[in-house]
């Protein structure tokens, strides 16, 4: 064999090592900005690298899907099994406006309402909403023992629960045609649309634990900055604070009162 043939393996590769370059030099934060119906406007940070020729950093940022705990936005901690997904629709210097992407609840809320000897009832609908929003929305609800039940279970049949169904998806369609996704959203965070199925389908069968468990939007009109800005633009109403709901006191017999 001819020596000196394969010379490249002693050769030491050209340049040697790259110098490692810590990658978070080449990103910059950028605020969240939520829309004024939340109580706590800068819900928080995200990071994107700088912009660098024609990669343009707020390109990246529009589009990205945030999810957020409605405690926290609200500063509300009973409402904390409701989680609330925002999306960055514009980017104004180093603020992200994001805008109502849909919304979900925990798994453990979820989990902690299914038991045995009931029945689960569940309807979706899509709906559009005045102004040209498509949302899908989800409900679900659970049978519960009459007052004088001496029976362990409480079934629903088949006809009654498309009855309910039937509540559920009319309620749902009427709460997001009869106004704006402001509107609906709205609705969705005060939660008292579950308690109107409840009281519509008590006619039928006693239901209880109803809630809008998701929502989720289909489709959106075209791109509006102004729709976006009112949004984030106060009303003007004074809503005032959050009220504590009222205990009633209950008197106990000798309490100076008279029962």
């Amino acid at each position: 064999i001819s020596q000196g043939k394969n010379k490249r393996l002693t050769k030491s590769k050209k340049g040697g090592k790259k110098k490692a370059v810590d990658p978070f030099l080449k990103k910059e934060w950028y605020k969240l900005i939520a829309p004024s119906i939340f109580a706590t406007k800068e819900c928080g940070k995200t990071i994107i690298t700088k912009t660098q020729g024609t990669k343009i950093a707020s390109d990246g940022l529009k589009g990205r899907v945030i999810e957020l705990s409605l405690a926290d936005l609200n500063n509300n901690e009973a409402m904390s099994y409701r989680k609330v997904k925002l999306c960055i629709e514009d980017v104004q210097g180093f603020n992200c406006l994001l805008n109502f992407h849909g919304m979900d609840m925990t798994r453990d809320k979820l989990c902690s309402l299914i038991k045995k000897k009931q029945s689960i009832i569940e309807a979706n609908v899509d709906a559009r909403t005045t102004d040209g929003y498509i949302v899908r929305m989800f409900c679900i609800a659970f049978t519960k023992k009459q007052d004088d039940q001496l029976k362990e279970t409480c079934y629903a049949k088949s006809a009654k629960s498309k009855a309910i169904r039937g509540k559920m998806v009319g309620t749902m369609s009427a709460l997001a045609g009869k106004g704006d996704l402001k509107t609906l959203v709205k609705a969705l965070i005060a939660g008292t649309t579950g308690e109107e199925i409840e009281r519509e389908a008590s006619s039928i069968f006693p239901i209880k634990d109803c809630y809008i468990r998701k929502v989720k939007v289909i489709k959106k009109p075209k791109f509006d900055v102004t729709a976006l800005m009112e949004w984030h633009t106060d009303d003007g109403s004074d809503v005032g604070a959050n009220v504590a709901p009222v205990v009633e006191e209950e008197l106990v017999a000798g309490s100076g009162g008279r029962l």
